[in-house]
């Protein structure tokens, strides 16, 4: 499959899943509910009705009948279960994008024109009357449209999602940064999740358990929205919202980078924490505050970061890390001691999460938090007034091109 394919494919998947998302952010009672893949694409309950939605999106094809008689087909099965009595009565929806050929489609659909273009087919060139295979006359043909909505003129992608985000944004109010790169991307998430469980219980979800799943402000790295819309642009997104102007405040800063053990480089490390200090150091005579950052590096060996810090040494990089000799205590107040241009500490270096704690409660300026991990945090807290991203990395170097 070309990369053109692949990606018209996957716009397909995230216009199905971002219909869900928007049909579930819509239901006005927090125990109703959605199931992907249910009886169709997309199930709707209520405490009045249920409705079953197929929903494609064809944004380069021409509306023909054919694109959706199957469908239509396989939800009059369904209603032929009901008319035995074997299944509850529920409402059919076809929700679908086209970029042509909408006038082909006459509405309100009639009998004659629901058998002719839906319910006759040829298959290996013999005919087939769907509805007398099911033993179905024009009085049940006319519940059954009664219950059936097609619209093939749905939104657009792009205006698809740019309604959920707004959604979004009125449910937890917050920025449309916010909105798209948390909340949409915990939403994707989600949907994915649920479409790929076995059992149809198990892609079930209500609204209330929807939002609190979604309500968690920290960036989650998503391989399928990577692709569409490409890595490049996600990491740029993120660097021009919380990475442009920082060396311009005298913040105190703490930078905690998760060294993945599978693809751990001492060398990309060390340039790590040499971009880190350059760019949000600030050590010039002329500055009234001068500052320097914080840095953790989770996950590492303590003989892996005594040997970083040697080299660091050996190459005339100045630092501290709040010990002051051998078989000394860890002292905050040490490691919080002001970076100028005499002293010329240009990296504090927090060698566990405890000092960090102390650390932290011991700096008296604006905190501001930059976490970035593997697969899972590994700092929390609750202390009020603390900037605090999250971020999530696919690759180490992820970092670099974020910062």
């Amino acid at each position: 499959m070309s990369n053109r394919s692949a990606t018209d494919t996957i716009t397909g998947y995230f216009y199905q899943f971002d219909y869900s998302i928007s049909k579930l952010l819509e239901l006005p009672n927090n125990n109703d509910s959605i199931t992907i893949e249910g009886i169709e694409d997309i199930d709707i309950k209520t405490l009045n009705d249920e409705t079953a939605i197929q929903c494609k999106y064809y944004a380069k094809s021409e509306y023909n009948h054919s694109v959706i008689g199957k469908p239509i087909r396989l939800m009059l099965n369904h209603y032929k279960e009901v008319k035995d009595g074997l299944k509850p009565s529920i409402n059919y929806y076809l929700y679908g994008h086209y970029k042509r050929g909408h006038e082909k489609l006459i509405l309100p659909l009639s009998v004659d024109f629901l058998k002719t273009h839906f319910l006759t087919y040829k298959k290996e060139g013999v005919e087939y009357l769907h509805h007398e295979d099911l033993g179905l006359d024009d009085t049940d043909l006319n519940v059954f449209i009664s219950r059936l909505s097609i619209d093939i003129m749905a939104k657009n992608y792009d205006f698809q999602f740019s309604e959920i985000l707004e959604q979004l944004r009125g449910i937890f109010n917050c920025t449309l940064f916010d909105a798209e790169n948390y909340y949409y991307n915990n939403s994707l998430k989600v949907i994915k999740e649920l479409s790929i469980q076995g059992d149809v219980e198990n892609r079930t979800i209500y609204k209330m358990d929807f939002i609190k799943k979604i309500d968690n402000k920290q960036f989650l790295f998503n391989e399928w929205l990577s692709f569409y819309k490409g890595k490049e642009s996600l990491l740029r997104k993120l660097r021009t919202e919380y990475f442009t102007f920082l060396n311009t405040s005298p913040f105190e800063r703490f930078f905690l980078i998760e060294a993945y053990d599978a693809e751990y480089i001492r060398a990309d490390v060390k340039e790590l924490l040499h971009i880190v200090s350059a760019k949000w150091s600030n050590l010039s005579k002329r500055t009234p505050t001068p500052f320097c950052p914080y840095i953790y590096i989770h996950n590492i060996a303590s003989d892996e970061l005594v040997q970083i810090k040697q080299e660091l040494q050996r190459e005339g990089f100045n630092f501290t890390d709040g010990y002051s000799f051998m078989g000394s205590s860890f002292s905050p107040i040490l490691i919080c001691q002001e970076a100028n241009a005499q002293n010329h500490i240009q990296l504090k270096i927090v060698n566990s999460l405890d000092d960090l704690e102390e650390t932290i409660k011991e700096t008296r300026k604006t905190k501001e938090i930059y976490q970035f991990f593997k697969n899972t945090t590994f700092y929390n807290t609750d202390t009020p007034g603390i900037k605090n991203v999250k971020i999530q990395y696919e690759k180490f170097n992820d970092i670099r091109e974020i910062i």
